[in-house]
This record gives C-alpha cells, sequence and structure tokens, in this order.
C-alpha cells in the first residue's frame, strides 16, 4: 500500500512539460483556425457548417470513444487500461466543452444543414410521415439528453478514480464496474440514435440499419489511435520513461488493428448490401460517393483507412514501437477525418436547391477541424495535468508498470 507522503513525491503526479507544451500547441491551432472558421462563415455559411460538423464530429467521437475505452478498461482489465487510465478519463472529461461547441451548429445551422429542417419539408411526403422524429425540437430535446448521459458516465467514473487517489477503499474498482457495465450498453445505444441525427439525417430519404455500428466502431478506432499518439508523446518524458513500455504499444496496437477489422466490416457490409439490392432510396447514398471527384477520396479511403494500416499492423515489431505505431495511429486519424468529410460533403451534391456547391471553398473543412481541435487539445491537455499520470492506488497498478516482457 503506498503512503500518502510517498504518493505525493511519485514521478506519477508530476505533470511533464510535453502536457504544457501540448495545451500551448492546442490554444495557438485553435485561435488560428478560430480566426478562419470566422472568416469562412461571413463568405460561405453553408460551408462553414458542413465543415464544424466534420469537426465536431470528429472531435466528439475522440472524446466519446476514450469514454468507452475507459468503461471496457474498468470491465475487462488488463495492464494496457491501467496505464491509459488517466489519458482516457481526460479525454472524456472534455465532454462539457463538445456540448458548449454544439451550440452555432445546431442553433445556428440547423437549415443550412438539414433538409427537415427547412420549412418546405412539409411538402415532402416522406419527410412529412418522418417529422414526428426529424423536427428542430426534438433533435434539441435529444441532444440535451445525450449529453446529459455521457457527461454523467464520464465524471461519474473520474470522481470514483479521482477517489480512489486519495484513498486506498478495495470497493472502488467495483463500483466502477457497477457504472461501466450498463454505461456501455447505454453509450452503444445513445451513439446510434446520435448518429441518425448528425450525419444519417443529412440525407433523410436514406437509411441503414448498421449506421450507429459504423459510427461506434469509428470512435473506437480515432480513440485507439489518438491513445496511442499521446501515449508515445508521454513515454518520452522524464515523468512516463520506463512506465510505457513495448508491451502496452503492442496491446493499443493490437486494438487498433481489431478496429480497423471492425470498422471495415461494418462498413463493406454496408456498401454489399447496398449493391446487391440496387434499390434506388438505398443506392442514393452511395452513387454521389463513388463517382466523380470523390471516387478518389473512396479510393483513399479504402487504401490509407483499411489496406496500408491493416498491412502494417500485421508486424508485430511495429506495434511494439511506439514511434512507428503513433506513424501509423497519426495516418488512422487523418483518414478518420477525411472520412468523415466523405460522409457528410457528397450529401450536398444532389437535389438541394439551398445547397451552394463550390469546391474551392473546402478549406473550411480543414479550417473549423483546426479551431475545434485546437480548443479541445488545449482542454485535454489542462485536464491530463489536473490529476497524477497514473492510478496510484489501483491494485493492478504495480503489475501494469513492472518490467515483465512477454515472448
Amino acid at each position: 500500500m503506498t503512503t500518502d507522503s510517498n504518493r505525493r513525491d511519485s514521478p506519477a503526479f508530476a505533470a511533464p512539460a510535453a502536457v504544457g507544451r501540448l495545451r500551448t500547441l492546442g490554444l495557438a491551432a485553435g485561435a488560428v483556425g478560430a480566426v478562419l472558421s470566422i472568416v469562412g462563415w461571413f463568405i460561405s455559411p453553408d460551408y462553414f457548417f458542413r465543415g464544424y460538423l466534420v469537426g465536431w464530429v470528429f472531435w466528439l467521437g475522440v472524446s466519446l470513444g476514450c469514454l468507452a475505452l475507459s468503461m471496457l478498461g474498468h470491465l475487462t482489465g488488463g495492464d494496457w487500461a491501467v496505464v491509459s487510465r488517466r489519458i482516457l478519463e481526460a479525454a472524456s472529461r472534455v465532454l462539457p466543452l463538445m456540448a458548449v461547441l454544439a451550440a452555432p451548429l445546431f442553433l445556428l445551422g440547423m437549415r443550412n444543414l438539414y433538409e427537415w429542417a427547412r420549412p418546405e419539408a412539409a411538402n415532402d411526403p416522406i419527410l412529412h410521415l418522418k417529422s414526428a422524429y426529424l423536427n428542430p425540437m426534438g433533435f434539441g430535446i435529444r441532444q440535451v439528453i445525450y449529453f446529459a448521459i455521457w457527461i454523467g458516465l464520464a465524471f461519474g467514473m473520474s470522481l470514483l478514480s479521482r477517489r480512489q487517489d486519495l484513498e486506498s477503499d478495495p470497493r472502488l474498482p467495483g463500483r466502477m464496474r457497477v457504472i461501466a457495465a450498463p454505461g456501455l450498453i447505454i453509450y452503444c445505444l445513445s451513439v446510434t440514435f446520435a448518429s441518425v441525427d448528425w450525419l444519417m439525417s443529412l440525407q433523410p430519404h436514406w437509411f441503414s440499419t448498421i449506421y450507429g455500428f459504423y459510427l461506434i466502431a469509428s470512435q473506437a478506432l480515432a480513440s485507439f489511435a489518438f491513445l496511442a499518439v499521446i501515449a508515445v508523446v508521454l513515454s518520452r518524458t522524464e515523468t512516463m520513461s520506463g512506465v510505457i513500455q513495448p508491451r502496452h504499444f503492442h496491446d493499443w496496437g493490437k486494438f487498433l488493428f481489431a478496429f480497423v477489422m471492425i470498422w471495415t466490416y461494418f462498413s463493406w457490409s454496408q456498401f454489399l448490401i447496398t449493391w446487391a439490392g440496387n434499390l434506388p432510396e438505398e443506392i442514393s447514398f452511395f452513387l454521389p460517393r463513388i463517382h466523380g471527384s470523390f471516387g478518389w477520396v473512396a479510393l483513399a479511403i479504402v487504401l490509407f483507412h483499411f489496406t496500408v494500416p491493416f498491412a502494417l499492423l500485421l508486424s508485430r515489431d511495429l506495434k511494439r514501437n511506439g514511434k512507428t505505431l503513433a506513424m501509423v495511429a497519426g495516418l488512422l486519424l487523418f483518414m478518420r477525418w477525411v472520412e468523415l468529410f466523405w460522409q457528410v460533403e457528397p450529401a450536398f451534391h444532389g437535389p438541394h436547391p439551398h445547397a451552394a456547391n463550390n469546391p474551392a471553398f473546402f478549406w473550411l473543412y480543414p479550417a473549423a477541424a483546426l479551431g475545434i481541435g485546437g480548443l479541445w487539445l488545449f482542454w485535454f491537455a489542462r485536464t491530463l495535468e489536473s490529476r497524477p499520470l497514473l492510478p496510484v492506488n489501483d491494485p493492478y497498478l504495480p503489475e501494469a508498470i513492472a518490467h515483465v516482457e512477454h515472448h
């Protein structure tokens, strides 16, 4: 058992300078992205809100994925979960910021983005039938419910974890598992409904029963990729040098490999079933995404979101090397953003009378992602340095950081 004085002297409590640099970098990037986005708002509001939606869903997905991985870690155990817990908790505690950043998107940009939110939707018989669910008031109420659930889960788990730092109560791990078990189920259900609201309803005449699972797999993939990158940054600091070991990277790399395949399975299944059915109301989703210039984006997604990472992550040596694993993880994070762009932008290249289509304004997509991502990174770094980098009173911590290599 660790005494209070030993815990306070533990290097696990010292936030390395790298975290401070990450906070500064995030603030600078957020300021640049915010200025560019505000300029874009005046130039092309339609493209501003599209880019904002992609950036917001991307970074929110990292927070939600980290929340889910934190709960999964409490349920399954494992050294990877103990060592990464504080990174996952810090990312999940950015959710209040993402709730605030949702306001301009859904209070000001709903009619720019969603056909069903416009007055003329009442003249469409299909949208009229869906209006009981797809309406601005119902949409707003659901967003409040989603964030209440997610923030409640994140801070409920985090408060118990914080309490474990202050006292060695053997009942705390069990209490965290009690929250995590139903929490994972609630997370999956809420993200499934949210996927319909945020993305699938961009084309309200189209639907897919697997779309929620696609977004869940996407968030898990993005969060493991983010975890790998941050773990490499921390492993090079004096505080965490020797704590984060090749075997931890190997575990995270195996999870990354697994979710590359899971994401591909859901995405390919959706495409294959649509292709086999060849029904007009279903192929309306894929036609604009696989023809013309977006067809090249689809090819890039196949190559760099699946083929290349899949081939590279087959290597055991690559997964155990933090630097090379971070490079693959960085590629996957970038491709997650590209894939979300591919999900959103082609939705407006159809019979949408209010959609302005001008590729010259595509720069608003990276500008919005940079602005939101910079603020996200700033908040994440602040949160990460506010607590120990390791759960020092966790009963499994000595085993998790022991220098034992498995061959």
